[in-house]
Formats: C-alpha cells, structure tokens, sequence
C-alpha cells in the first residue's frame, strides 16, 4: 500500500481541496492481488487504489471510454516473423500505467482508507491524472501512449491500432501493446536500445528482458523456432472446474455429436457455462485441435 501511494504521490495524481457545493466524490478502495511466474510460483504481493467508476454519471464526469487492445491475431503474426526472421522478442511493462493518463474532466474522490493523507475535514481529492477502476482511464491511458510513440516517429497501424512501427535505412522495429504489456521486436537493435531509453524517461518503465510470458500465453524459444503453451492456463482451468484428475484423451470430442436436451435434467449455471466456453475459446489459440470440440459447446 505504502508502494502504491508513493506512485501516486510522485505522478501528482491528485490534490487535496474542498468539496464544491453540488459535486459529488467518487468512492474508491484498496484491492490486493497475487502476481505469480509462468511457472506458477508468487512473484510479488500486489496493492492497487482503485476509483468506485461504476458511481460515475455520463456527460458529468466521463465520456467516451473505448480503448483498443492487442488483436491475439497480430501478436501471432509478429511472432511468427520474428521465428522465421531470427529476431529478438523484448517485453517491456509499464508501471501504474493508468496513472499516466491525463483527465479531461474533473472528478472529485474520496480520500484513501487507511492511510491518513490529511487531517482536514471535508477534503476530497481532485483528480489530475487518472486512476484504476475509473470508466475513461484506459482510453486516458492509449491516448498518451500512442501520442507519446507518435512523437518518437513510430506510425500507428490502421489495421490493429495498438501496433506501431518504424522503418528506418531499410530496417523495421515494431512495438505492440497490450494495456500496458509491449513486446518489442525487429531487426533494427540500435533502435530498440533507443525506444527502451525513450519509453524509460517518459513512463516509469520495467524491462522484462526476453518475452516469456504474454497474456497467460507460455513463450519458449529454441534454434527450431517458437513454441507457445497454456500449461498454467489450463491447470487453473481444470482447478477452477474440479477436473484435475481427469484422464486424457486423443480426441476432444466424437464427430458428429450432438448434445441433447432431456426432459428430467437440471438447468446448469448459465454464467459459468458462458465463462468456461470463454476460456476454452481463449485456449484455442495455441490448441487448435480443441476448436471443433469448443465450437460445439458453443
């Protein structure tokens, strides 16, 4: 917590000032997660300050929201590039990167819980930059990112907004981001040190050195190419749906099988049939041979 406050203190997220009469604070609270390795072991212990967004009014205090993410599509075409090409996959990470985005509108919070920030009465905070859990952030967020990449020369792809590249004596270097994931490739090195050195001084960055782990998505390279795994996915998943003992079959499911409806059976849990069939659709990228099984259940 002490972590997160001195983040938000440094980045002059807000200021303390009088409530004005007819304005209305957001609330806001702490949530504390477990970051954990691909290999599923605890990295670090996590707190985030985190604005009540769902009190917030259209057209008082937020507007449009739409942000763009990574098509998986796109990541995949890179990293095929980069196999076949032999270039270098670098993942950077921005932290608090909500905190970086600048607020149109004004918007008034209450003051953190736990954790005295003065002893006035009636203060709220005036928030300056935007904040976790707020309905315009990560479009606050993309926005000076893209501007600040836009400024370094990079150009914004039309087909898939969150990749930008850069062609410079014949040479290509390409970034796309993922809210606030990057993986950097390209056969242009210099310029990668420099777009490293150039992000570094305008968000507080971390560089995760070779790409790993992107989106719950294993990354192992060897001299015979890439390989892409969901092994901690799907453990999670088979956890999650108590199926850790199951026994493993060549096949997914028999051709032609249709599922059937009888009189006398129980209604399932609508939601969690809906989010397992989700999940099983975000597995299939790297396990293709689940799609027909995963387009019947569909």
């Amino acid at each position: 917590m002490n972590v997160e406050m001195d983040a938000l203190n440094k980045n002059k997220t807000w200021d303390l000032v009088p409530l004005p009469r007819g304005k209305k604070a957001v609330g806001c609270r702490w949530v504390f997660t477990l970051k954990h390795k691909a290999d599923g072991s605890i990295d670090r212990y996590k707190a985030r300050l985190v604005a009540k967004g769902y009190t917030q009014t259209y057209g008082v205090d937020y507007l449009e929201t739409f942000a763009p993410v990574a098509k998986l599509n796109t990541v995949r075409v890179l990293l095929s590039l980069a196999a076949n090409r032999d270039w270098p996959l670098l993942q950077f990470d921005v932290k608090n990167a909500f905190l970086h985005g600048d607020l149109k509108e004004e918007i008034y919070m209450d003051l953190p819980p736990g954790i005295p920030v003065t002893s006035k009465e009636g203060v709220v905070c005036k928030l300056r930059k935007s904040l976790y859990g707020l309905k315009q952030s990560p479009r606050a967020w993309f926005g000076r990112f893209a501007a600040s990449m836009k400024k370094f020369g990079y150009v914004q792809s039309n087909s898939d907004h969150t990749l930008f590249l850069k062609r410079h004596k014949g040479k290509l270097t390409a970034l796309i981001i993922y809210v606030d994931d990057m993986i950097v490739t390209g056969d242009d090195q210099a310029e990668m040190q420099n777009l490293q050195k150039y992000l570094a001084s305008e968000f507080e960055m971390k560089s995760l050195g070779d790409l790993k782990y992107f989106l719950g998505i294993e990354v192992a390279r060897s001299k015979h190419g890439i390989f892409l795994s969901q092994r901690k996915y799907i453990l999670d998943l088979l956890a999650e749906t108590g199926m850790l003992d199951c026994k493993p079959i060549d096949t997914p499911s028999e051709q032609n099988h249709k599922l059937g409806l009888y009189p006398d059976q129980v209604p399932t849990d609508k939601e969690r049939y809906q989010r397992l069939v989700g999940k099983l659709i975000y597995l299939s990228h790297t396990r293709p041979d689940i799609a027909y099984a995963v387009s019947v259940v569909s």
